[in-house]
């Protein structure tokens, strides 16, 4: 299994390293605001505070990365959402987040804890890759315990397979 880990990350942050800044940034309010530092607003919003995190019109309000069966690579399609927490934490380094790695029920407590534990590291890497600092981020396992849905659907296992990123005061 750890012969996999490696390439795994590494996969992990080259897929978020691999942004292009599409329509989603632009929708989100995505911006460079001159020398080097990019700032984060919804559409009506200035400037990136504490109040982003909980408007649902900015992506900063998105808080989980979801995973493919039996993976913990960030999909693509959760890049933009990565990179955006990583630039509000850079910008606001007094802020500090928990990143919490579930997963679904299949599988042994012992595997999923430790496959919980393997997402929450990849959506942490992928944070510190886009700038944000070892101290704002830690990252736990919750395995299959809290889970959203409690179906025995694949659609019930694919919302209870993710990352959910949560910030101070949160948890």
């Amino acid at each position: 299994m750890k012969k996999y880990l490696l390439p795994a990350i590494l996969s992990a942050m080259l897929a978020a390293c691999g942004s292009t800044g599409t329509s989603t940034d632009s929708a989100a309010g995505v911006s460079d605001a001159g020398a080097g530092v990019t700032t984060v607003t919804a559409p009506g919003m200035s400037g990136s505070g504490i109040a982003a995190l909980t408007d649902p019109n900015n992506i900063l309000s998105r808080r989980s990365v979801y995973f493919d069966f039996d993976s913990f690579t960030v999909r693509s399609e959760f890049t933009s959402l990565v990179d955006a927490h990583a630039r509000f934490l850079t910008q606001n380094p007094d802020m500090r987040m928990l990143v919490q790695g579930n997963t679904d029920e299949r599988g042994s407590r012992e595997y999923n804890l430790a496959l919980g534990q393997k997402r929450a590291e990849a959506v942490k890497q992928a944070l510190l890759l886009l700038g944000a600092s070892e101290s704002q981020i830690e990252s736990v396992s919750l395995g299959e315990e809290k889970s959203r849905c409690e179906e025995a659907t694949e659609t019930c296992f694919a919302e209870n397979r993710r990352a959910d990123m949560l910030y101070s005061g949160e948890f």
